[in-house]
């Protein structure tokens, strides 16, 4: 068996299922018609097409929302809908999802039924007033739901309890696009097979939401991924040449660290209203000038976040006891604080809410990770909190600034009441399969293994575990010496560079010294040089 068979094997694939896996087959999609009232929201839309009613699509500042609002924009054009507008929540005004006061003022435009992408599961007063103004609401989401829906005409959701869809992790825009695909059997103008083109925006989507990329998924980020790079949209065009993605080279992580950043950037600091127009623009020129809007608006991110991640590494040490890291400052910019509380778990291992104060409330982000729940402990927090909500590992959280004490002890306490135990052991990369030496770590090997693709949420990169090694050479990078390169040799004298960014202290081992580490293989090209190299994950030193 070769390594890639042991590798596929270590992940349950094998005979016919490793064909079925690498070569995903769009026409296996499940019927739309299988989510919880997408019948009823079918119905409405069919009834406003015919009308030519006045529609507002709602949706979300992150690229979920964005991606699911220009899908939806771009396929009910297809469809003959000519009063089509979108609506995207200001991070810093509206706050997330459907609001009152937004509601108040599409209605006040004349808005005949609105249809949220990404939002709108437990938006139930805001519904209500929708009502009451004429306006009714079609809503499609993927969050977690209440126990009793809003009153909308229709609440399309796989996370419903009674749904019979088999696949219930679909980002915000996979139940968009799961819309059109109920829409393209009651409607004409796109026909079946034409909706492919859409999937550019789903993977983009999909990816930076990190949903699993599995089933469903899976599919439409692999396919997705290839109408990208021939994509149709100057938006997308413009952003691929600003972020200098390489067309044939592009795969999840272009998505992820290249495109996504540069995209929610504009949410961030300003108003997520820029990134859509970039995915809407049509002229060439209009298209590049918003790319490089967002890419100068990703760079100011990238600085603000430092200097808060400094900022909360200090504060961070006065309560480095706790389990659970609460920290706060008065210029800590709410649309960076989640980055940074990702980069707090990262360095402490411990779940983490960073907020910004604002006067008499403050507002911010938690990132978790094992058997910790961010929102289930600020649900346990409720009465001293404005508002709150979330996944498991990603919540936003909204209290009065005389709290922030009380939140901390509450979310400790909650904490402790888990008796959870080995959380850290949790965040250490697994390996794949274990190797004795290098031989089988080839191009080859790499070739191989991008027929993985796309890797996120689900489907990670693979790693190898390759036991009892000397480190031969040691080499220190970055301003700070933060980086460090290792050359390794094994048993059979083979040897081969790895390479750790913001490397852990326990990464900078001496020459001399013997190892086992943890690492994914990869091509680095240099010069026109070609050699094999390793991301490196994990080290233990052996005695």
């Amino acid at each position: 068996m070769s390594l890639f068979q042991k590798i596929m094997a270590a992940r349950g694939l094998t005979g016919d299922e490793v064909a079925t896996f690498l070569l995903p087959d769009y026409e296996k999609k499940h019927d739309p018609f299988l989510l919880p009232d997408m019948e009823k929201a079918v119905k409405r839309l069919v009834q406003a097409r015919k009308k030519q009613e006045k529609i507002m699509i709602y949706g979300d500042y992150d690229i979920d929302g964005l991606t699911a609002t220009t899908l939806l924009i771009d396929a009910f054009h297809s469809f003959g809908f000519e009063h089509v507008q979108s609506f995207i929540p200001n991070r810093f005004v509206e706050g997330y999802g459907l609001t009152i006061d937004a509601v108040e003022t599409i209605a006040s435009a004349g808005t005949q039924l609105i249809v949220t992408v990404d939002c709108g599961s437990l938006s139930h007063k805001e519904i209500v007033r929708a009502g009451e103004l004429g306006v009714e609401v079609v809503v499609t989401d993927h969050h977690n739901v209440s126990e009793q829906q809003p009153p909308a005409v229709a609440v399309v959701n796989p996370k419903r309890k009674d749904h019979s869809y088999p696949f219930i992790d679909l980002a915000g825009v996979g139940v968009a696009f799961k819309l059109v695909q109920a829409l393209q059997t009651k409607l004409e103008g796109l026909p079946l097979g034409s909706e492919k083109w859409l999937l550019d925006l789903v993977a983009l989507g999909t990816v930076c939401d990190v949903v699993s990329l599995v089933d469903e998924n899976r599919t439409n980020v692999y396919w997705g991924l290839k109408v990208l790079a021939k994509t149709r949209r100057p938006g997308l065009k413009a952003l691929m040449a600003v972020a200098r993605v390489e067309l044939n080279t592009l795969n999840s992580r272009s998505l992820g660290f290249a495109l996504g950043p540069r995209m929610n950037a504009a949410g961030r600091l300003e108003t997520a209203r820029h990134s859509l127009d970039m995915l809407l623009a049509e002229a060439e020129e209009t298209a590049y000038e918003k790319a490089e809007q967002l890419d100068a608006l990703n760079q100011a991110r990238r600085s603000d976040q430092d200097v808060i991640f400094k900022e909360a590494i200090i504060q961070a040490e006065t309560y480095k006891n706790d389990p659970v890291l609460v920290l706060s400052g008065a210029d800590w910019n709410h649309g960076i604080v989640g980055i940074v509380a990702a980069k707090i778990l990262e360095k402490y291992k411990k779940p983490t809410y960073v907020l910004q104060e604002m006067g008499e409330h403050a507002k911010g982000s938690a990132r978790s990770f094992g058997g910790f729940s961010a929102v289930a402990a600020i649900r346990a927090s409720d009465d001293i909190i404005t508002k709150g909500g979330g996944h498991t590992l990603a919540a936003g959280v909204t209290l009065p600034m005389a709290n922030i004490d009380a939140f901390r002890k509450r979310v400790n306490e909650f904490y402790k009441s888990l008796k959870l135990t080995n959380q850290e052991s949790l965040l250490l990369a697994k390996a794949d399969v274990t190797i004795d030496d290098l031989s089988d770590v080839t191009e080859s090997l790499i070739d191989e293994l991008s027929q993985l693709e796309p890797f996120g949420s689900g489907n990670p990169e693979p790693i190898l575990r390759l036991e009892n090694v000397v480190v031969t050479d040691k080499r220190l990078m970055g301003a700070d010496n933060q980086h460090v390169k290792l050359e390794i040799k094994d048993k059979l004298g083979k040897r081969m560079q790895v390479l750790a960014f913001s490397a852990p202290a326990h990464f900078f081992v001496e020459p001399g010294e013997q190892v086992s580490i943890l690492f994914q293989p990869n091509i680095n090209e240099w010069q026109g040089r070609r050699s094999v190299e390793g991301r490196l994950l994990h080290v233990e030193t052996l005695d």
